[in-house]
């Protein structure tokens, strides 16, 4: 019943994702964290089995900050989602499978913004938009209609407004309270998180 959103734009991405905590009928807490910064211009948002969220981003987290202190420098974003998508494939053919659904997000000086999508199945695909869990089903046709190629970061921030209000109306879970970071050139950044009470006199139709 979680939710990730992620948006690209021409020099950023931004990521939303539920605060709530939750296992069948049962709400944990709803102030759990599920945006990581990884890097100065990385950011991974994960939903799935709870334990397995935790290690494997921390796993990969880890990995990560390796690498650069090896190597002296960072992994760009794509690398980074094919290195996650990789350790995914490997341990799904493995006695320990991870269930894990992630965006991988980042901003490099050579490459761009990117954004990758990445299932349980390791299955990984760079979109300028998309979403996790069930409440992403209400954003398709929100993204489809509000995107465009040079979308700025406060039009981005509204399309997630738009998206939540539409999660929060017709979804029959409650997720009242949504994290936003973005990642650009100046690198990590959390923004005013989105709740039901900030969006009491929103206007998503405007």
């Amino acid at each position: 019943m979680e939710t990730l959103l992620g948006i690209k734009g021409k020099d950023f991405v931004m990521l939303a994702a539920d605060t709530t905590h939750a296992r069948s009928i049962i709400v944990m807490k709803e102030d759990q964290n599920k945006i990581h910064k990884v890097s100065d211009n990385l950011l991974i948002s994960t939903t799935g089995e709870s334990g397995d969220t935790e290690q494997f981003t921390e796993f990969i987290s880890k990995n990560i900050a390796l690498y650069k202190m090896r190597n002296g420098y960072d992994l760009s974003p794509r690398a980074a989602a094919h290195f996650t998508r990789k350790n995914l494939a490997d341990y799904l053919r493995s006695r320990t499978p991870y269930q894990v659904f992630m965006f991988v997000a980042g901003y490099d000086e050579t490459e761009g913004a990117e954004l990758a999508f990445i299932d349980y199945l390791a299955n990984a695909k760079s979109l300028n938009y998309a979403g996790h869990g069930y409440g992403a089903m209400f954003c398709s046709s929100i993204y489809d209609r509000y995107w465009h190629p040079n979308i700025t970061q406060d039009e981005a921030y509204d399309i997630f407004k738009k998206c939540i209000v539409e999660i929060q109306k017709r979804l029959v879970v409650n997720l009242k309270n949504f994290n936003v970071s973005v990642v650009d050139k100046d690198g990590v950044r959390n923004l005013e998180p989105i709740s039901a009470q900030s969006l009491t006199d929103y206007n998503a139709s405007s």
